[in-house]
């Protein structure tokens, strides 16, 4: 049985988000929103929502339980300076808070994720094997000189 260790996290995270994108509703205000502070535009994405959603299941699953707060500073990114011009050094700005704890809900609500009180957010058992069930078509898929390159 593959699990999500065994497969390169770019091809798990593009077939979750295939699985996913018929489970999982963008809501009205995300085409209008930036995925961090550090971002000018929204995500040009098309797949954005259900991408992020398929990486969020997997982040919870690898170091779950974690918090809105900690998954914010993963998703975040180096934001400008003091002007436009970049006099000053780079900053540390957090991604969305709003984007992630709206996908945490909607994969609570498909039973993939669960609140643990006072800890923050772990993968149930049926998310677990949707991710196992997931890497393994995506190991199959992967022939063999792909999967020795990230071995």
């Amino acid at each position: 049985m593959a699990t999500m260790y065994d497969v390169p996290a770019d091809a798990l995270i593009e077939a979750l988000a295939a699985d996913l994108s018929a489970e999982l509703d963008e809501p009205d205000w995300a085409a209008f929103a930036k995925s961090g502070v550090s971002n000018e535009l929204p995500p040009e994405q098309e797949d954005f929502w259900t991408t992020r959603a398929a990486s969020l299941l997997r982040k919870v699953a690898d170091t779950g339980p974690v918090g809105v707060e900690r998954l914010a500073t993963e998703y975040g990114g180096a934001k400008a300076g003091s002007n436009r011009y970049r006099v000053a050094p780079d900053r540390r700005a957090d991604g969305s808070r709003n984007i992630i704890r709206t996908i945490l809900q909607q994969l609570e609500d498909q039973g993939y994720v669960e609140t643990a009180e006072g800890e923050g957010r772990r993968i149930t058992a049926e998310g677990r094997s949707l991710l196992d069930e997931t890497a393994g078509n995506v190991l199959e898929d992967l022939d063999r000189p792909e999967l020795e390159r990230y071995a």
